[in-house]
């Protein structure tokens, strides 16, 4: 079967609150694509973490000494730098416009996955203490990653099954560079229902070999691709519906993708 990647279409602009499983099975309506069985569904981050309320007013952060130093360092907002601290395990590297971190999550990456492009905050009439107070500012802002990508994805994944009926894969992807590569591309950050890795030793090639080391990162694989159909600017496709993925889905965790600390040669 060959693999198929469709954006859907139809996605609106997303709000703290939103049920993005209903919007999702209104998207799949709308883009005439009939959900079956062993279908993935991937999404970019942002949707997720807006919906969470995951977006930071930055006249609410208070910076630390530590933030203030290492904003010093890396010419950055120390009120940015104070939301890495409070987001990540330690600090990796540091240098002007990047801080390397070891996130919360388990992964290393730029800034801690905090965010400016594409976020806005929603245009609230009456807020409550608990709300964010609109300043009507989009630089003012900034967005987390989810508190927990594979519970996130877990809980879309059940309410869309609920609603279709069928078997399906979640998941939830961000845009990360690479050691010793130019560019971003698209990286698994929390997945449900389908395997983050297939490992391949015990298989055989074409010619009759044996494979001794062959673990593929085959959520990282369909989240590059989905990237591509994505886009990074004002596409406005952060949702992507897959057929043919050539494995069989499993239960997954973003924990298969993470290297032991004592098996990273590049710290």
């Amino acid at each position: 079967m060959p693999l198929t990647l469709t954006p859907l279409l139809g996605i609106p602009l997303i709000r703290h609150g939103d049920n993005l499983a209903d919007i999702l099975v209104a998207g799949l309506r709308d883009s005439d694509i009939k959900l079956a069985d062993g279908d993935i569904l991937v999404l970019a981050q942002k949707i997720v973490s807006k919906a969470e309320g995951r977006m930071v007013n930055l006249a609410t952060v208070t910076p630390s000494e530590r933030a203030k130093e290492l904003a010093a360092q890396s010419e950055k907002d120390s009120r940015v730098v104070e939301l890495m601290l409070r987001e990540s395990n330690a600090i990796l590297r540091v240098r002007v416009g990047t801080i390397i971190v070891e996130h919360k999550l388990g992964f290393i990456c730029a800034n801690a996955g905090i965010d400016h492009s594409n976020v806005a905050p929603d245009p609230t009439p009456n807020p409550s203490p608990n709300e964010y107070i609109w300043r009507g500012e989009s630089q003012d802002w900034v967005l987390l990653l989810p508190q927990d990508p594979d519970q996130s994805s877990r809980v879309i994944r059940e309410k869309v099954e609920s609603k279709t009926g069928k078997r399906i894969g979640v998941m939830i992807i961000d845009s990360h560079g690479r050691a010793w590569r130019i560019g971003t591309v698209g990286m698994c950050i929390g997945l449900s229902g389908l395997p983050a890795v297939v490992d391949e030793r015990g298989w055989q090639d074409l010619f009759g070999y044996t494979l001794r080391i062959t673990i593929v990162g085959v959520a990282d694989e369909l989240a590059a691709a989905a990237s591509l159909v994505m886009g990074q600017a004002a596409e406005g496709t952060p949702a992507v519906h897959v057929r043919g993925f050539p494995y069989p889905l499993r239960e997954g965790s973003l924990r298969e993708l993470l290297r032991p600390k004592e098996q990273d040669l590049f710290r």
